[in-house]
């Protein structure tokens, strides 16, 4: 076969990929991924399923016409979401429903989903409130800035249990706000998260601020606003999706977050408004551990997939609200 043959054959080939609708392909692909890994989980070879994926994603850049380097990158790629997908799909085929179902209805259980979701809230405003100015400062530059960053990234290098240890030197008795109950409390709780988690709201919303073309804020400014008017109406506009970025994944960080929660706040007594009165339990990660330590793995596996179901609504959410009418300018998308 010829070149130009070749060729032709190959731009057939894209015309046709490209002419099919991408929201079907995909609908597609994952049906068929569904179904693959069914079949060979029902067959007891879950493995094959890897090599399933590969040749699936192998033969799908082929028919987009990607070349060898598409193919390549495709397959590089499918490795690293199998490593992540494939322990998901498992540890969702191998739930008991009647567990699950049991798990689901105990009131323990949705004690520690109202705080797991209330109190990483509480914590990423926190975070944002904070540290959109401080972003704001960073993105402009001023000397020693390079100090002040690393600070601010500190506690991504911290190991988790040692950032609860600094919070209780830090805040706790004979710290700087001796007045504080840290140790069980909704205060020490929400501290140990914004310890750890305020640096992806700071760092996100410093990039949407740097991304931002400066001759607009001087355009503003010329045309007689003031400083503060221009971050209202130019700039904070502007850079709102990285800040509801950083926000969204500051709660994300919350909610997984033990080590120092566990130090801090093991168990938390908080306000309960379905109870009416104030009750105690732990944070998801810290429950978990203590359901697998009691219950075994079936129940801390029933009580993971319900937070998981959970907490992927809830992020989808929180994603749909900030995004839905935010304008797609800096920041992360």
């Amino acid at each position: 076969m010829t070149a130009p043959q070749t060729a032709d054959i190959d731009a057939g080939k894209r015309d046709l990929f490209e002419s099919l609708p991408r929201g079907s392909l995909i609908l597609a692909f994952i049906l068929v991924q569904l179904v693959a890994f069914a079949a060979t989980y029902a067959a007891g070879i879950p493995t094959a399923y890897a090599g399933f994926v590969i040749v699936s994603v192998l033969g799908t850049a082929y028919a987009a016409d990607e070349g060898i380097f598409g193919m390549t990158a495709a397959v590089f790629g499918s490795v690293l979401l199998l490593a992540i997908g494939l322990p998901l799909a498992m540890f969702v085929a191998r739930q008991q429903p009647s567990l699950v179902v049991e798990q689901a209805l105990d009131p323990e259980v949705h004690r520690m989903l109202y705080l797991s979701v209330y109190g990483p809230l509480i914590a990423a405003l926190v975070s944002v409130i904070f540290g959109v100015p401080l972003a704001l400062v960073l993105s402009q530059g001023f000397p020693g800035q390079s100090i002040v960053e690393s600070l601010v990234d500190l506690p991504l290098v911290v190991p988790h249990s040692a950032a609860g240890i600094i919070v209780l030197f830090g805040f706790g008795e004979g710290g700087v706000f001796p007045q504080l109950t840290l140790l069980g409390t909704m205060v020490g709780f929400v501290l140990a998260m914004v310890f750890v988690s305020a640096p992806f709201a700071v760092n996100s919303a410093r990039e949407a601020f740097e991304a931002i073309d400066t001759r607009v804020e001087y355009a503003s400014r010329i045309h007689g606003a003031n400083r503060f008017e221009t971050f209202r109406r130019v700039t904070a506009p502007l850079a709102a999706r990285g800040i509801l970025t950083g926000g969204v994944l500051a709660w994300a960080r919350s909610v997984s977050e033990f080590g120092a929660v566990a130090i801090v706040a093991y168990s938390v007594s908080f306000f309960y408004p379905p109870a009416g009165d104030t009750v105690t339990t732990q944070h998801a990660p810290v429950f978990i551990r203590r359901a697998y330590l009691s219950g075994g793995l079936e129940q801390s596996g029933a009580v993971t997939f319900i937070l998981l179901v959970f907490s992927t609504i809830t992020f989808l959410i929180i994603r749909w609200l900030a995004y839905s009418d935010t304008p797609a300018t800096g920041g992360m998308p």
